[in-house]
């Protein structure tokens, strides 16, 4: 059994800048809600979901000190 997770590997922005898709290093494309999902049960590496100050749940990179790794920053597809 592969238990290896997926990793975000580049993200879709839409417009206004907001991620709306994100790409797995499965090669599998999410909606950002089924991110979140999926990072609630585990299924990503390295990111979290976390209750923003709008009320609102939010997806976000675990703190490791590296800004090239944040969701905002990587690459575009």
């Amino acid at each position: 059994m592969n238990t290896a997770k997926d990793q975000v590997v580049a993200v879709r922005k839409n417009g206004d800048g907001d991620i709306v898709e994100l790409k797995l290093s499965s090669g599998q494309v999410v909606d950002y809600k089924e991110a979140q999902f999926m990072a609630k049960n585990g299924q990503i590496d390295n990111v979290n979901v976390f209750r923003g100050r709008d009320g609102e749940e939010h997806l976000r990179s675990n703190p490791d000190g590296d800004p090239t790794n944040n969701l905002d920053n990587l690459p575009g597809f």
